[in-house]
């Protein structure tokens, strides 16, 4: 009776961190969940004249340094004006299976210096499910944006 009691607590226990640490799918548009990454950060802190843009198969080389990735939808954030080296990009890939590799290709291949005169201090690419975040701005901004992606 014992053992099966511990089979039992052995079992549930198993059940409950393979669960818990399951890589699971963040919900909501990516209007929403760029805004959360955004959250909590004072504006004096953010570039200014920020602003939304879709990104699809004519400029997706340009946001994330490659084009042959297979996205469902992404979007990026970046000031409007040409002189502050920032970008965050939150896309949707089609296929879970590829993201270590589709995560390595955009780290490989992107330009922190896209803007020409200035470039981005930091360079981060990570993943939650089918959602990658790429981010290229100053460290100290960096760090926050990574936060509020990993509380997502």
């Amino acid at each position: 009776m014992k053992k099966i009691i511990n089979l039992c607590i052995i079992g549930f226990i198993s059940l409950f961190v393979l669960t818990g640490c399951s890589n699971k799918n963040i919900e909501g548009s990516l209007e929403d969940l760029m805004t959360k990454v955004y959250e909590n950060i004072p504006d004096d802190e953010k570039p200014m004249m920020l602003s939304n843009i879709e990104v699809n198969e004519e400029n997706v080389e340009y946001y994330l340094g490659v084009k042959d990735i297979k996205i469902k939808e992404a979007l990026a954030s970046e000031s409007m004006t040409g002189s502050i080296a920032h970008s965050i990009v939150l896309l949707r890939v089609a296929n879970t299976k590829d993201i270590e590799d589709i995560k390595v290709n955009i780290k490989e291949n992107i330009n922190p210096r896209k803007w020409i005169c200035v470039e981005a201090e930091n360079v981060i690419v990570k993943n939650k499910g089918d959602l990658i975040i790429l981010i290229m701005t100053s460290n100290a901004l960096s760090e926050k944006i990574e936060n509020n992606f990993d509380n997502l």
